[in-house]
């Protein structure tokens, strides 16, 4: 195995770490709209304190679904061979926040507003139970079998390079088996992190009652989030993992959550640590993940030789070299600018933030000519 598709084996894990922390208050904010703000100047108050991020945040996203793409192809295709109707799904999901977040603004209504605030709040329950699904299958193996590409047919028979070379994997399952009592269990889990550092968050950046009942919900969401990681955890290690060496990412995050709910509790309350702790709990997560199911990028529960490699999946050396030469030259300033913008933005969100009025009258919008006096 060439030691740059291990290197982006890794480089893929750490953007996926990118997403899942920074997009994952900006989920865990939309979903807990409802829960944290009682009326339409709260509401505001509280989509305002993503509102200089989120859009930067999903290019964690784009970057680690591109990555994939260019640096493991197969990898790539044979995600989309079984799990096209779930990230179509999450794609839609993704979409109708982008307008909620932006279309809100657009209009002097609370029912407009209130609208899109619900479907805001949708989306941020909906995709990372969806994409805790996805990852939880990474790590239980799927119904993945060697088929010829012209006819889906599974091949029989050993499966050898020569018989690699001339076929491709594919997931044969259908939708349904991607949905297990474990995998289940793997989009509550992120669901219940992303909630807990949306609060955590929104203790951070908030003022006012806003922030009262943020402190209040993190308390209570970290515990759930630590417990459901713990069970889901250690039942993926026993049962799933492809190296002991998956233990040494478990332990931090284990300590980190737990670090991270002991400081969202009144005694010790801590939001700069809880909310530092959650991010590192969730890179411990998310280096579990790839670590459980290395060597191979996807596993096949009905035959290990079915299972996708890193080296089957992975590009050719020339391109390998290219992406690590641009990621090399343009990650530091990514990471440079996303450090800044937080450093420029790190101020609370006051209910004295929001404006009076917000968007075009109700009468423009029904075609009267605002121009005249």
């Amino acid at each position: 195995m060439e030691w740059l598709s291990i290197l982006w084996f890794i480089l893929i894990a750490v953007l996926w770490t990118g997403y899942l922390i920074l997009e994952g208050f900006d989920l865990g904010v939309g979903a807990l709209l409802p829960f944290v703000a009682k009326n339409d100047e709260e509401r505001t108050q509280t989509v305002k304190t993503i509102g200089p991020h989120w859009d930067g945040n999903e290019v964690w996203l784009l970057t680690a679904g591109g990555a994939t793409f260019a640096a493991f192809p197969e990898w790539y295709a044979t995600m989309f061979s079984g799990m096209y109707l779930a990230l179509f799904v999450v794609l839609v999901l993704l979409i109708l926040r982008i307008v909620a977040i932006e279309w809100r603004k657009t209009k002097d209504s609370l029912k407009w507003r209130a609208t899109w605030d619900t479907i805001h709040t949708v989306v941020g329950f909906g995709v990372p139970l969806l994409l805790g699904v996805a990852f939880a299958n990474l790590v239980q193996g799927m119904h993945i079998e060697v088929v010829d590409p012209l006819t889906n047919v599974p091949v029989e028979g050993p499966i050898t390079p020569e018989v690699l070379a001339s076929n491709v994997h594919n997931i044969t399952g259908g939708f349904f088996s991607l949905l297990t009592v474990f995998t289940l269990l793997g989009g509550l889990v992120v669901l219940s992190l992303t909630l807990s550092q949306g609060a955590q968050f929104l203790s951070l950046k908030t003022t006012g009652p806003v922030h009262e009942r943020a402190e209040k919900l993190s308390s209570t969401l970290s515990i759930v989030a630590t417990g459901l990681t713990a069970v889901w955890a250690i039942w993926a290690v026993i049962a799933y993992a492809n190296s002991v060496w998956a233990w040494i990412p478990l332990v931090v995050a284990a300590l980190a959550l737990i670090g991270s709910a002991a400081f969202t509790q009144k005694a010790m309350n801590n939001s700069v640590l809880s909310f530092t702790l959650s991010s590192v709990g969730i890179a411990g997560a998310v280096a579990f993940i790839f670590t459980a199911m290395a060597p191979n990028v996807m596993g096949s529960y009905l035959d290990d030789s079915f299972s996708l490699t890193i080296a089957q999946a992975s590009s050719t050396h020339s391109t390998l070299v290219v992406m690590t030469i641009v990621a090399v030259i343009f990650v530091p300033i990514v990471l440079a600018y996303t450090a800044w913008s937080y450093w420029v933005f790190r101020a609370r969100v006051t209910p004295g933030d929001v404006p009076e009025n917000m968007g075009l009258p109700e009468e423009v919008r029904l075609g009267a000519n605002f121009l005249r006096s």
